[in-house]
């Protein structure tokens, strides 16, 4: 069975982080530096996330039901969402306050070797983590600059991506403000370097947010594959028009799209009667009112046939050429 897209990033950030937790908190103990206890409580709230994560992920895989039609794709965005408020209120408020705290109650920093030891691993680690998540969306859009891909990224990736590469940064600030306040003996640097995680922790988490919250309310699937669709179904010799396209990004890499199209009559004639065929009915009933007759239900019971194979014909095309799109509702106007 392949693994679940987006999983590998989450589990390795989960081992990561929960050895990073364990080694800053009992540093940020014996220290009694306030930019350690930061990175301490972001590595514990990184961990509680990806838990988060991980569940959304695995319950997002279960195959549809009576109660949930679709699936269960949204559950990936509802927890990847209460995971961004984690990192908001958890992992970026403890650390603010907890700056704030120390500036106005300051206390003194005990450093020694082994806290920049402990940096050092967990920079390692957090390094090696923030990779496998780059890695894997170099891997699912390769043809996309960093930007875009972290446009299209799945939610649980990009957070992994975010809290992974804001954890780097973060062990560099803290190393930073460690070291400065114990060559200037002012505990201030070492508070500034707190609050410059958090704010830095709340960024991230209000891009997560956001992001969550397009898929919640039904984000549309990719513009590229929006046009391409369309042009498929208005080169379509059977349809005349497409009325009133709507899609929604059902899960990753999972759409359902919905639309009314108006059928091309001459189109569909040609098709349920061929020329020759259609010569040889009209000598057969000219004249003749009862063949007449016979000729018009024999028409109207086809043609609404002829409708739904040709709808069916369309949405077996249109899966194969978009597999993503495993949805597909096409009504006539």
């Amino acid at each position: 069975m392949s693994q679940v897209r987006g999983q590998g990033p989450v589990i390795a950030a989960l081992v990561g982080n929960v050895v990073v937790t364990v080694i800053k908190t009992a540093v940020a103990i014996t220290s009694g530096s306030s930019a350690m206890f930061s990175e301490a409580v972001h590595s514990l709230a990184d961990t509680l996330n990806q838990s988060l994560l991980l569940i959304g992920v695995r319950r997002s895989r279960k195959a549809p039901d009576e109660e949930f039609g679709y699936g269960y794709g949204f559950e990936r965005f509802f927890w990847a969402l209460i995971s961004a408020c984690g990192i908001f209120f958890v992992g970026a408020g403890i650390t603010i306050y907890h700056g704030i705290s120390t500036l106005l109650h300051p206390g003194e920093v005990h450093i020694s070797i082994a806290t920049f030891i402990v940096l050092a691993v967990s920079f390692v680690i957090e390094l090696w983590t923030f990779r496998i998540a780059s890695r894997e969306l170099a891997r699912a859009y390769p043809a996309l600059s960093w930007w875009e891909r972290l446009d299209h990224a799945d939610p649980s990736t990009l957070a992994v991506c975010l809290e992974d590469g804001i954890a780097v940064i973060g062990i560099v600030i803290a190393a930073f403000a460690i070291f400065a306040s114990y060559l200037t003996s002012n505990v201030m640097w070492d508070a500034g370097g707190s609050i410059a995680i958090g704010i830095l922790l709340a960024v991230a988490a209000v891009v997560l947010i956001m992001k969550n919250r397009q898929y919640l309310i039904g984000r549309s699937i990719p513009e590229n594959e929006r046009e391409a669709i369309l042009e498929l179904l208005e080169h379509e010799p059977a349809i005349e028009r497409v009325i009133d396209f709507k899609s929604t990004v059902l899960d990753i890499g999972v759409y359902r799209i919905k639309c009314e199209v108006e059928f091309n009559g001459s189109a569909l004639l040609d098709e349920a009667y061929q020329q020759e065929y259609l010569r040889e009915q009209f000598a057969e009933i000219t004249g003749d009112y009862e063949e007449f007759k016979k000729f018009c239900v024999d028409y109207a019971d086809r043609i609404p046939r002829l409708m739904g194979k040709k709808i069916d014909e369309i949405e077996a095309t249109l899966r194969e050429k978009f597999p993503h799109v495993r949805h597909i509702d096409i009504e006539i106007n």
